[in-house]
């Protein structure tokens, strides 16, 4: 039998745009409880009053260890646990590695990296004791095929895809999921794209998903029944079948 959000506590990290904000709005209109982690809490909290539910709203750089501890803490404050992490926060940067900038790759390791790692480590404790609980990471396709232009970020995605998949046989015991979602290219400001009518042209071309296409399959990941877990659900548009 099929889960219910309703009444669940979430964190969504990255909750400020793009995917980030698609999951807060459809999972705000299951019924969640959400708590929104972003570095613009303006947005956030435009958000949140879009959204309504009063929604707990964190100013978060997650490249800070001590604000990833912060975020755990301050939902369990409020809330008293976290049924849900969604790990979506994320960083891009593409180009060749001979003009690279290495500061840059550093800054997209820590938050598409180190803010993974520490937020699953900040949350499993709590749920591995309460024997329940899922967590789905925003991956990307660059972490199952290194792209030709995305050599650093394909490598912070392949750290993830290694993590989770190690992380998962270890908590499967105790009723918590791990899975990933890896998106190909999604017309948001990512990548990017932020004009609602070229979203509307990119996606009807089959060039691109919308964030709230893949807000829908983190939907359908963690609603299956128990005793399903969805280790890796990889999305494309139709026409970048890589």
């Amino acid at each position: 039998m099929n889960q219910s959000i309703r009444g669940k506590v979430v964190i969504v990290t990255g909750a400020s745009s793009g995917i980030g904000r698609a999951i807060a709005r459809l999972f705000a209109a299951e019924g969640a409880k959400l708590v929104l982690a972003a570095r613009s809490i303006d947005k956030l909290d435009r958000l949140a009053g879009e959204i309504g539910g009063d929604p707990l709203t964190l100013s978060i750089d997650l490249a800070n260890p001590s604000e990833v501890d912060r975020m755990a803490s301050e939902t369990i404050a409020r809330f008293g646990r976290v049924d849900v992490l969604m790990a979506n926060a994320g960083v891009y940067v593409a180009g060749d590695v001979a003009r690279g900038d290495p500061n840059a790759w550093d800054n997209m390791i820590a938050v598409n990296v180190n803010s993974v790692f520490r937020s699953v480590r900040a949350v499993l404790p709590e749920m591995i004791a309460r024997g329940s609980g899922d967590i789905v990471v925003t991956s990307s396709i660059a972490g199952h095929q290194a792209m030709l232009m995305e050599p650093a970020y394909s490598g912070t995605k392949h750290a993830v895809q290694a993590f989770v998949h190690g992380v998962r046989r270890q908590i499967a015991p105790y009723n918590v999921r791990i899975g990933t979602v890896a998106p190909g290219t999604v017309l948001n400001e990512l990548w990017g794209v932020s004009d609602p009518m070229e979203i509307d042209r990119r996606a009807g071309l089959r060039e691109g998903l919308r964030s709230e296409d893949v807000a829908e399959a983190c939907l359908w990941m963690i609603t299956r029944p128990p005793n399903v877990t969805i280790r890796d659900l990889v999305m494309l548009p139709q026409n970048q079948d890589i």
